[in-house]
C-alpha cells in the first residue's frame, strides 16, 4: 500500500448513505474497508471491493468480538478514519412505529447491538491505529435521537441518543491522542429506511421542502475525515434541511 494512501473503515456499506460514502472516498483515492451483513456485491463500482470487505452481522456481538483480530489485520497497520454507519430500524409490517412498550427485550438488544455496542467494540479495537494516524471517528446518529418521530421506534431513537453521548465521551477521551470524534445526524434522507408518509413529514417540517440525498451526507463525512476539519471534535452536525429548527 502506498504510504500516501489513506484508509477508511466503514460499517453498513451496502446501500444508501454507506454506498455513497464508499464511492466518495474511493473516488478521492482512499482505500475503503467495508463491513456489512451482506456479502460483497461485484456490481459495486469501487476499487478493491471484495478483498477489502468483511461480511459480519453486527447484531451478533460474540461474532463481532471473534472478528476483531481479522478487522484489525485487514487494515494492514494503517487506519485514518472509522465511520460507524450501520444501523437497523425495525417497523411494523405497514412501515409504522414500534413503541417502547411493544418491543420485546431481545429486539431492544438486537437494535442496540448493531447501532451502539458494535460501535464501541470497533472503536476500542481500532483506537491505537487511529492514534498513530491522528485520525478520525464519525458516528452516524439521527434527528430521532433528540425528538419523537412518527415512524422511528423507541429503541432506534434511544440507540441514536446513546450514540450521540458516546461521541462526546470518545472525543474527550481521544482528544489528547490527536483523534477527532464527531457525529453526523441525518434527517429525512432518501434511502430504503424511509417509511410511507415521509413525503408529508418533509412538506410539513423541512424548511428546504425536499429529501436529502445520500451523496450530500457522504460529502459531509468526507469533509470531517479530511485535513480541512482538523479542529472539529465532539460535535454532532445536523444534515436535515433545517428540520431541527
Amino acid at each position: 500500500m502506498p504510504q500516501s494512501e489513506r484508509v477508511l473503515m466503514l460499517t453498513g456499506a451496502s446501500r444508501g448513505i454507506g454506498h455513497a460514502t464508499v464511492k466518495t472516498f474511493s473516488d478521492q483515492g482512499w482505500r475503503v474497508l467495508t463491513i456489512s451483513r451482506h456479502a460483497f456485491d461485484p456490481r459495486c463500482p469501487w476499487k478493491g471491493g471484495e478483498r477489502n470487505h468483511i461480511q459480519l452481522d453486527l447484531s451478533d456481538i460474540d461474532a463481532v468480538q471473534a472478528a476483531l483480530p481479522r478487522i484489525r489485520d485487514i487494515t494492514g497497520g494503517r487506519l485514518d478514519a472509522l465511520i460507524n454507519n450501520a444501523a437497523i430500524s425495525p417497523k411494523t409490517r405497514g412501515g409504522g412505529k414500534i413503541s417502547a412498550l411493544e418491543m420485546a427485550y431481545r429486539d431492544w438488544l438486537h437494535i442496540f447491538n448493531v447501532n451502539f455496542f458494535a460501535t464501541i467494540a470497533l472503536s476500542q479495537t481500532l483506537a491505537p491505529l487511529l492514534t498513530e494516524s491522528r485520525g478520525s471517528i464519525v458516528n452516524i446518529t439521527s434527528i430521532v435521537g433528540s425528538r419523537v418521530h412518527p415512524f422511528a421506534s423507541a429503541a432506534y431513537a434511544t440507540s441514536k441518543a446513546a450514540l450521540a453521548a458516546l461521541t462526546r465521551e470518545l472525543a474527550a477521551e481521544l482528544g489528547e491522542r490527536g483523534v477527532r470524534v464527531n457525529a453526523v445526524s441525518p434527517g429525512e434522507i432518501e434511502t430504503a429506511i424511509l417509511s410511507p408518509g415521509t413525503k408529508e413529514i418533509v412538506e410539513r417540517t423541512v424548511p428546504l421542502r425536499r429529501l436529502g440525498q445520500p451523496q450530500e451526507v457522504a460529502e459531509l463525512l468526507f469533509f470531517l475525515c479530511s485535513q480541512k476539519a482538523t479542529y472539529i471534535t465532539g460535535t454532532e452536525i445536523h444534515i436535515d434541511g433545517g428540520q431541527q429548527v
